[in-house]
């Protein structure tokens, strides 16, 4: 019943081992028929496991003919004129005694969700495919919320070399960005951070919903990706042709793929870049531009800083807001100097993360929530130091606040600023 995987096969062929349907269907079910109705009319095909059990000689032995409580489906597939029926029987691998109502529903959703991911490329063509399930059409999920309107990136389609091989790197909105119902409907079915990363497309079928492949960056030193929160906007479509299979190890239920040495610098480097990119647009939530994106022109008041003995966070002391009191803090430098010391010490690394993980979104920063009244306070603070004591023309100060986080993002409340 199944077929070398050398064997060559068509373009558009999604077969791989000629063992899907039976291996899948024998996984979850004790008998299987296939119908199948053309112009010389049905005929139709069935396995039992209990027959099958009950041979002597150890046979696989077809049955012809559907079962006799089938004739009803059988007639409306010849009906309908042409097509193929797949019906499973006895699902003893699925309901069990202690299966309610309950258990039936979330089975249905889960296929739903399932199947709308794994074929959104053939469902979002008009009359390509219709997947039904107990007679409604589902609708196809796409990944990469493709444009909507506060989308921040996304890169063109980039092939590697002469092949078939085509990357396309997307950067999604921020959830501040989006509504309710479109921040619920684009985390896909295992939420936001475990769908992060590459999505492996074999002939425009999905067989890797999220991962980053084992990939890592260009640091040697580094250990290979893992899903964050910090990197969760990222999601990268990769296609790839029915040619690959060996090469990226497809296996039999085409669920799992890894690169080939010759492409994961390839694809590590496109990743990074959208990787740092998504991270920006995470920090910033959502109000960030496209010069921000590419030139990083914000002047942040913490700097991450890589030593051999870890990483570290400081305060910048150069941002506007932490210059303005060293310059004037006179006999309480060293006092300051301390301060900022002991704050920088104690960030609650840990207990950010964890909060993080526990309510399943980042801590608010950057005024996030605050009234406008209270932003403009601490802008005017600043702007009159700019202005008054640092010399600044009106037009400097300004410029300067728009490239400082967090009041990049408060571009109206900048311009309403006067002496």
């Amino acid at each position: 019943g199944g077929r070398s995987p050398l064997e060559r096969r068509g373009g558009k062929d999604l077969g791989g081992f000629g063992l899907g349907l039976k291996t899948a269907s024998f996984y979850r079910c004790r008998k299987l028929t296939v119908i199948s109705s053309g112009k010389d009319g049905a005929h139709s095909l069935r396995w039992d496991l209990d027959v099958l059990a009950s041979q002597q000689d150890g046979g696989w032995h077809l049955l012809e003919g559907p079962f006799p409580e089938l004739d009803d489906l059988n007639k409306d597939l010849n009906d309908a004129g042409h097509g193929t029926m797949v019906i499973w029987e006895e699902l003893d691998r699925i309901i069990s005694s202690k299966f309610t109502v309950d258990d039936w529903l979330n089975l249905i959703d889960q296929i739903e969700s399932h199947l709308s991911m794994v074929f959104h490329r053939y469902l979002e063509i008009k009359d390509k495919l219709t997947i039904r399930i107990n007679g409604k059409a589902i609708k196809p999920w796409d990944p990469f919320l493709s444009g909507h309107p506060s989308k921040p990136w996304n890169s063109p389609v980039q092939p590697f070399k002469n092949t078939q091989i085509k990357i396309e790197c997307h950067v999604l909105p921020h959830k501040d960005r989006l509504t309710a119902q479109e921040l619920k409907a684009a985390e896909g079915p295992n939420g936001w951070i475990a769908q992060q990363g590459f999505y492996v497309y074999r002939n425009e079928r999905l067989i890797v919903a999220g991962s980053w492949l084992g990939l890592k960056s260009s640091d040697s030193q580094r250990k290979a990706w893992v899903k964050d929160e910090i990197h969760k906007l990222a999601r990268i479509r990769l296609d790839i042709p029915n040619t690959m299979d060996i090469e990226w190890e497809i296996d039999i239920r085409k669920a799992v793929a890894r690169p080939p040495v010759y492409l994961r610098k390839w694809l590590a480097s496109h990743a990074e870049d959208t990787r740092n990119r998504a991270r920006k647009v995470f920090i910033y939530r959502g109000k960030i531009t496209q010069t921000t994106i590419d030139k990083g022109e914000v002047k942040q008041a913490w700097n991450a800083e890589h030593s051999a003995s870890g990483m570290r966070y400081k305060i910048d002391l150069e941002h506007p807001a932490i210059s303005s009191v060293i310059e004037n803090a006179g006999d309480l430098l060293p006092n300051l100097k301390a301060m900022l010391r002991v704050i920088e010490e104690t960030v609650p690394i840990q207990r950010i993360w964890l909060d993080t993980a526990e309510n399943k979104e980042a801590p608010h920063t950057g005024f996030s929530g605050e009234p406008s009244t209270e932003v403009l306070e601490v802008l005017t603070t600043l702007y009159r130091n700019m202005v008054q004591i640092k010399g600044m023309t009106p037009e400097q100060a300004k410029k300067s606040l728009h490239k400082t986080e967090p009041f990049n993002n408060y571009a109206n409340l900048i311009e309403e600023l006067s002496e």
